[in-house]
């Protein structure tokens, strides 16, 4: 399991630089638009990541669609050159996930399994890294599932025309 303390450390980091996707047309360090993801980099310390937002978004409780109050909703790899991270999936759903909950992501009909901090959600380990990212690589859309800590079920599709792309810009201006 990774460090708790670099996840977290690396978690307010990405909080810092996830609200500037909300605005990614005014952002100054969106480098690149590969379809539906971009491409973000930031200098110091070095960081680059493609992210993308839903295209649907579906909120449940006791199996009844129900509106949610809900924050930015991203699905992102990162590289971080400086901290050893390198193609680091990372989810947020924009509210705080249920204590001790998995978020689940499945593509082409397998699923991927991510535990929770707070409002994000990674794979437990680099090498899930690297099996989620080779699955996204050659899938169509991403459907990630989580629950809140008020109960409600999220279920937020993302496509993944343009990840590949993504991927590979942000890992080679940050190698």
């Amino acid at each position: 399991m990774r460090n708790s303390f670099a996840i977290l450390g690396f978690a307010a980091s990405f909080a810092m630089i996830a609200q500037t996707a909300t605005a990614q047309d005014q952002s100054s360090n969106r480098v690149a638009t590969k379809t539906d993801w971009n491409v973000f980099v930031e200098d110091n310390p070095k960081e680059c990541w493609g992210v993308s937002v839903p295209t649907e978004t579906v909120n449940t409780r006791d199996g009844r669609v129900v509106a949610a109050n809900r924050g930015q909703i991203l699905l992102m790899v990162s590289y971080q050159p400086g901290s050893n991270v390198a193609g680091q999936v990372s989810f947020t759903g924009g509210y705080p996930f249920r204590d001790g909950s998995q978020v689940s992501i499945n593509i082409g009909g397998t699923d991927f399994s991510m535990f929770t901090e707070g409002e994000w959600a990674w794979p437990a380990s680099p090498s899930d890294d690297a099996k989620l990212v080779s699955a996204m690589k050659r899938g169509a859309n991403a459907v990630v599932t989580g629950v809140s800590s008020r109960g409600t079920t999220t279920k937020d599709t993302f496509s993944l025309l343009g990840f590949t792309a993504a991927v590979e810009d942000a890992e080679k201006r940050c190698s």
